[in-house]
């Protein structure tokens, strides 16, 4: 899970960096559109809040992010999700999660950008994916039981973080949900000691593709030029 497709090394330029703080900025006011602007009380905000201050967006842009969203500017939030669907080269399936301002100018950009794959209708890759709330988090005590915390938190299912993404001396785990649990396991995780990196709903790939090393290059290529794209938010893929 997560974007393990990412191609490793890429260069970081300044366009680059501009496209990612626009989206973390985005992911702020949208949390806090959908639940409120006090991050102690929105996991969403939380969560994003601490990801723009990682890759060092500004206090005042992240405060105003957090008000535009909350609605106490004259400024308002009109971004809506838009979902597109369908596989990446060699059949791989994927799902394109877009936060646009203006869906008749993302559509006909989304579809270009598939011309290496094949764009499908609302819902067809259903089938390859759950629909489930994903809590990714560290804990500073390496002897800690996620399994006895994901059963108090009441999470589905927890399985152990990719090493790289682990602090050291530390353990983490990515505690899986139902969509409607996915505030309070969070909230429950915090409050135990959880160092909360992600809290979100995703589509999980139920079967990912295996693939030799050189269709994964071909696939990766296509999704970071999706992920590459202003108005693309998530991808999600079905791929190992």
């Amino acid at each position: 899970m997560g974007a393990q497709w990412k191609q490793a090394g890429r260069e970081a330029n300044a366009q680059k960096k501009g496209q990612v703080v626009g989206k973390l900025v985005r992911e702020i006011m949208v949390a806090a559109k959908l639940g409120g602007p006090d991050p102690d009380l929105n996991p969403r905000l939380h969560v994003a809040i601490e990801k723009a201050k990682k890759a060092s967006v500004y206090r005042d842009t992240i405060e105003r992010g957090i008000k535009k969203g909350a609605g106490l500017l004259d400024e308002k939030v009109e971004y809506e999700t838009i979902f597109y669907e369908g596989f990446a080269p060699h059949k791989v399936p994927v799902i394109i999660e877009c936060l646009t301002d203006n869906r008749n100018r993302t559509a006909p950009e989304i579809r270009h950008l598939f011309r290496a794959g094949q764009l499908g209708q609302p819902g067809s890759m259903g089938f390859f994916f759950d629909r489930l709330g994903v809590v990714e988090a560290t804990h500073t005590d390496a002897a800690r039981d996620p399994e006895s915390d994901a059963i108090e938190a009441g999470a589905q299912n927890v399985e152990p973080l990719e090493k790289d993404e682990v602090p050291e001396g530390s353990q983490g785990s990515r505690f899986l949900t139902d969509t409607k649990d996915l505030s309070s396991v969070s909230t429950w995780l915090k409050k135990a000691g959880w160092n909360i990196v992600a809290s979100e709903l995703r589509y999980v790939a139920k079967t990912p593709v295996e693939l030799s090393e050189s269709d994964r290059h071909e696939v990766a290529a296509f999704l970071n030029e999706l992920d590459d794209h202003d108005d693309v938010h998530r991808v999600y893929v079905a791929m190992k």
